[in-house]
């Protein structure tokens, strides 16, 4: 223990303070495989995945209780769709940083997410360095 507090010390000494604090990620997607690969490549580029959803109904209410930083958010789900997840949670936390994924195909979509206040976009299938990317130009 002793041992952690000098080496986070140390730490805030070189990078600051700002630089030490770890995103916290909210993903949600229906689809397993996509959050799955989501956490794998967000928890390897340095960023906490504090909670994931199965719909836009459940994210709404894991972003009430958990507050995260940036949520990814699929646009076609069950129950609550991802463009209306994104109206009720800016509603909640304008600051929260929303990143939409979906197909090129469902262009409009994208369109009409950011319009709602998704502040960037993710076309599946993506790359470790699409998801990296985007999420660091959030300020993440």
């Amino acid at each position: 223990m002793y041992n952690d507090i000098i080496l986070f010390k140390l730490l805030l000494q070189v990078y600051g303070s700002e630089n030490c604090y770890m995103r916290r990620v909210l993903i949600c997607d229906d689809s397993k495989v996509i959050r799955i690969k989501l956490k794998l490549i967000l928890e390897s580029s340095g960023y906490e995945v504090i909670g994931e959803a199965i719909n836009g109904k459940d994210a709404v209410n894991k972003v009430m209780k958990d507050k995260p930083d940036i949520i990814t958010m699929d646009i076609t789900m069950p129950e609550l769709n991802g463009i209306e997840a994104v109206k009720y949670i800016k509603e909640f936390d304008k600051d929260v940083k929303i990143v939409v994924i979906s197909a090129l195909s469902q262009k409009s979509m994208i369109l009409s997410a950011l319009s709602n206040g998704a502040d960037n976009y993710i076309i599946k299938p993506f790359e470790k360095s699409d998801v990296v990317n985007v999420i660091n130009k959030l300020g993440g």
